[in-house]
């Protein structure tokens, strides 16, 4: 009887060894599947622990618990948001000590259960980290206020629901609020700055404020103040402060407890932020006008492992993360209201001065002619002197091709702009036109040969040519329509055998892990933050290049930013930055006294001012052209062939050969 009792438990246990295996396996599969981790079936020192990471809401420190009773542990790595740690100890033993005892093991972790299964890995990535720094313009000051102060500062915010004359207060869907000094209007995002609230700030705030006055954080005292109450597992969503209404430098300090802050770019990097109790976030430039911050609604945040407090950007490394469980957190964000337009370096995301009315992407060819002469034609006439004065080195890969003509060659260059490259090649016969008469006019005061014509219909003959270029003009023409026929007008041009060169503007201004000149063309100023001297990147606003795209077209303000709208617009984008669309407006600034170009025909009264300088803005249209796009656009073309493509400098660039001739005009011109 005994005997039989000893052998049904045995079936058991070869049951629940089975039914353990099968899971780790399938656990296994899931890891390779999805996160591409490959498992060993001989024992090692490195284990995975499948649904014993961070993303199933187990603590750093309760799996650490469990993970020391299979041996000495010598590092633990928890990646964010994943359901798997990793885990390697001090022998293959210990290792084999905890697969074989620890497999299938239950852990109790925030009012749920989760089941632990281990599968040996050959080795353990110490370095599956990515590195990253706080947004230019942003820091975080640890311990700004004592928990004295911090005491004072709660109990002088009175959350009893009443309404009185000297503040506003209000329940919001995922937070309370409370107003000081200015009402922030949440129905049109803004202030009303001819109607200040009475009493101004709360009188606990004056110490903390004038301490960041002496201590240069601000250089001017705030007059609004905006109170947050948050409790466990709520948030704020992704925003940029309104230009129009506040001042460059905002103070956001936190109190009851720590939390995480995302911030964004519109290039889609992100940097998560910790903010500890006590510690006043800092932001200004860059990160206070172009960078998205909000707060994610959860019940946990991940966060370093520190004894105490720990701020600033979450940390990369894997083996220092655990959870931190939210309390009730208010913070005190201090503005300056504004009373000028905004005329920050970012106008993409800036109301003060997005354009009045943003033109639309183009459909019907009349609709693109009108755009092409208000935001190309137009814009050139105006701005030629000081474009030209800007054009004056050819590019190197340009100069060879031109070079490589054989004496004697002639060569139409379609879109020459003031002719910097109508002289490269002394040796040939070249000719150039543009839609411009002021370009045209410099080229030919240059001593070039150049005359008026639109790159659609110019007047030489079929068949005359031994080459064409085409530089940095076919992406201002706004159909892919008017593109093509861009191309078959170059090709219409050549002889057979004749060779044309194209250059676009590329939508990747980073290739092959080089990024293009026209991004590292910033200017760097030094700024002084907690005693030390930071190199902070700003955007030049004289140089015209964009990145503002899907995030920037589908932008409307939200509390203190914007929110997603989808809009068939095109709109006016960031210089220097990474583009995220292909249809958009690059401003100009005019410089000097090139702003009254010869024979300019826009009136001064329907162009945007830069406030910073007085000085017109211009917006250019462009399409940029994603990778393979521009070859397809010329293989549409008949009688062409593709010698090669390649990406120079921020530019797609094609090299093409006419093949034959198709067209009876073409024939006619071969036969004489």
């Amino acid at each position: 009887m005994e005997s039989s009792m000893e052998s049904s438990r045995s079936v058991r246990r070869t049951k629940e060894e089975r039914k353990l295996l099968r899971r780790q396996i399938k656990a296994s599969h899931i890891l390779l599947k999805h996160e591409g981790i490959s498992t060993v079936s001989h024992p090692t020192k490195h284990l995975v622990v499948s649904n014993g990471g961070l993303g199933n809401g187990v603590s750093r420190e309760s799996l650490l618990d469990v993970l020391k009773e299979g041996g000495t542990v010598e590092k633990l790595l928890t990646p964010p948001a994943k359901p798997y740690a990793f885990v390697t100890y001090s022998s293959v033993e210990a290792g084999q000590n905890a697969y074989t005892f620890l497999n299938g093991r239950a852990l109790q972790c925030q009012e749920q259960s989760v089941t632990l299964y281990f599968s040996y890995v050959e080795k353990v990535d110490g370095d599956r980290s990515v590195s990253c720094a706080l947004p230019p313009g942003l820091s975080v000051l640890e311990d700004f206020v004592s928990p004295e102060e911090e005491l004072q500062l709660l109990q002088a915010v009175d959350w009893t629901p009443y309404t009185d004359d000297v503040t506003v207060q209000k329940a919001l869907k995922h937070r309370s609020v409370k107003h000081y000094g200015y009402e922030f209007r949440y129905d049109n995002n803004n202030v009303d700055k001819d109607k200040p609230l009475p009493g101004g700030l709360p009188a606990e705030c004056d110490a903390l404020l004038q301490r960041c006055l002496a201590d240069g954080h601000i250089s001017v005292l705030p007059d609004q103040l905006t109170v947050n109450q948050y409790q466990s597992g709520q948030g704020i969503p992704p925003h940029v402060d309104t230009h129009s209404a506040f001042e460059d430098t905002i103070l956001s300090l936190s109190l009851g407890t720590k939390t995480v802050m995302d911030f964004k770019h519109p290039d889609g990097s992100s940097v998560a932020v910790v903010l500890p109790e006590r510690s006043l976030l800092v932001m200004k430039g860059e990160s206070r006008y172009l960078w998205t911050h909000g707060i994610t609604p959860r019940k946990y945040d991940v966060v370093p492992v520190m004894e105490a407090g720990g701020s600033g950007v979450m940390t990369s490394d894997l083996s220092n993360l655990t959870l931190s469980r939210r309390g009730t957190r208010i913070s005190l964000t201090f503005r300056k209201i504004r009373h000028t337009p905004c005329n920050c370096a970012y106008p993409s995301v800036c109301d003060s001065q997005q354009l009045p009315s943003l033109p639309t992407v183009p459909v019907a060819e009349g609709d693109a002619r009108r755009l092409e002469s208000q935001y190309v034609h137009q814009v050139y006439e105006e701005i030629s002197s000081h474009f030209s004065s800007t054009r004056h080195s050819p590019w190197p890969q340009v100069r060879d091709f031109l070079l490589s003509l054989p004496p004697g060659s002639v060569l139409a260059d379609i879109g020459c702009g003031n002719g910097k490259y109508l002289g490269i090649n002394p040796e040939v016969m070249s000719v150039g036109c543009d839609r411009s008469v002021n370009l045209v006019q410099i080229s030919i005061e240059r001593g070039h040969e150049a005359f008026v014509s639109d790159a659609l219909s110019v007047p030489l003959r079929s068949g005359s040519c031994d080459a064409c270029i085409s530089i940095a003009v076919i992406h201002h023409f706004s159909t892919q329509e008017r593109r093509q026929a861009a191309v078959r007008e170059l090709i219409r041009l050549l002889k057979v055998g004749g060779r044309a060169l194209i250059y676009v503007w590329a939508m990747e201004q980073e290739y092959n892990n080089q990024k293009s000149k026209y991004l590292k063309e910033r200017t760097t100023e030094t700024s002084m933050e907690n005693g030390k001297a930071l190199k902070t990147k700003e955007y030049k606003s004289n140089q015209q290049e964009e990145h503002d795209g899907k995030m920037r077209s589908d932008m409307k303000f939200t509390e203190g930013g914007f929110g997603n709208a989808t809009q068939a617009r095109i709109h006016v984008h960031t210089n220097r930055t990474t583009f995220l669309s292909q249809d958009l407006l690059v401003p100009w600034h005019l410089k000097g006294n090139a702003d009254k170009s010869k024979g300019a025909t826009s009136s001064s009264t329907d162009v945007p001012v830069d406030n910073t300088s007085q000085r017109p803005v211009f917006h250019r249209y462009y399409h940029v052209f994603q990778q393979g796009e521009l070859e397809e656009l010329c293989l549409g073309v008949a009688g062409v062939k593709v010698l090669r493509s390649y990406h120079d400098q921020g530019n797609w660039c094609v090299e093409l050969e006419k093949t034959h001739y198709t067209s009876s005009k073409d024939d006619i011109a071969q036969d004489k």
